[in-house]
């Protein structure tokens, strides 16, 4: 693919016109701001996280606002369920063209010492085997349409370890190094794998976080843009990354961090 080809317009460096986009963790978040960004500008989105109801007010949401979204509850560390995730996209939209693994876990906050073989399985297993189970699962259809765009999401604390945050940064190292594998296995198949990388956004997920005013003030302090992130200036670096506008992309962790690791 050329630039002439691609860059014929303004419009279509960001158009996901007939493309279809499935997101997991999607019910809030950065992921709900992700699959809502996604639909303005014409994606067909699949929203996916543990419970149907939240995933169903999203997706009629998109709808009266004008997109087309459908709602697939899953639990990303069931490998059933992910098959039938990917089963039901295709069913409904014929296809898969952009995957954000955007689903994860942290469930223990403090040294790596406290953390037990248990929650150091649930951590691997949602934040590195389920988006590499769900790539695989979505890779058939990417290929078999001409390729697609597979986005992580990723953390600062892949690249380097916070405080309570230790093996949940093991993880996310080991998701940016399973982009770079997958990018480069499958560049030739047209799929891209890309991660984003973002530093303290506020959400739920990271509330153990912010809501700490020692923990929040360590972060701040470190900042040359002092101050939190918000969900919707993530979303906007997802959008680059599904669409035209990044199409000699991959294999590339893209930083949101406000200058964190500065």
């Amino acid at each position: 693919m050329n630039s002439q080809s691609v860059f014929h317009s303004e419009k279509a460096l960001f158009d996901l016109s007939d493309k279809v986009a499935l997101i997991t963790g999607a019910s809030k978040g950065i992921g709900e701001d992700i699959a809502r960004l996604f639909a303005r500008f014409g994606a067909k989105v699949v929203v996916s996280s543990r419970k149907q109801e939240a995933l169903d007010a999203l997706a009629n949401d998109i709808r009266n606002q004008g997109g087309e979204a459908t709602g697939i509850a899953a639990h990303v560390g069931d490998s059933d369920q992910l098959q039938n995730l990917v089963d039901k996209t295709i069913s409904v939209y014929g296809g898969i063209d952009i995957l954000v693994n955007n689903a994860a876990s942290n469930p223990v906050f403090g040294p790596a010492l406290e953390c037990d073989g248990l929650a150091f399985d649930k951590i691997m297993q949602a934040n590195v085997k389920a988006p590499f189970e769900l790539s695989k699962r979505c890779y058939p259809s990417m290929k078999a349409r001409g390729g697609g765009s597979i986005i992580m999401m990723s953390s600062i604390a892949g690249y380097t370890p916070d405080p309570g945050l230790g093996i949940y940064s093991v993880s996310k190292a080991s998701l940016n190094m399973l982009t770079k594998v997958l990018a480069k296995e499958w560049g030739p198949d047209g799929i891209r794998v890309n991660a984003i990388c973002p530093g303290l956004i506020k959400t739920k997920f990271s509330q153990a976080l912010w809501q700490n005013e020692q923990i929040l003030d360590h972060f701040i302090k470190r900042l040359p843009i002092a101050r939190m992130g918000a969900t919707d200036e993530i979303s906007p670096l997802a959008l680059f990354l599904a669409a035209n506008a990044s199409s000699y992309c991959t294999g590339s962790l893209f930083y949101a961090d406000g200058g964190t690791i500065i």
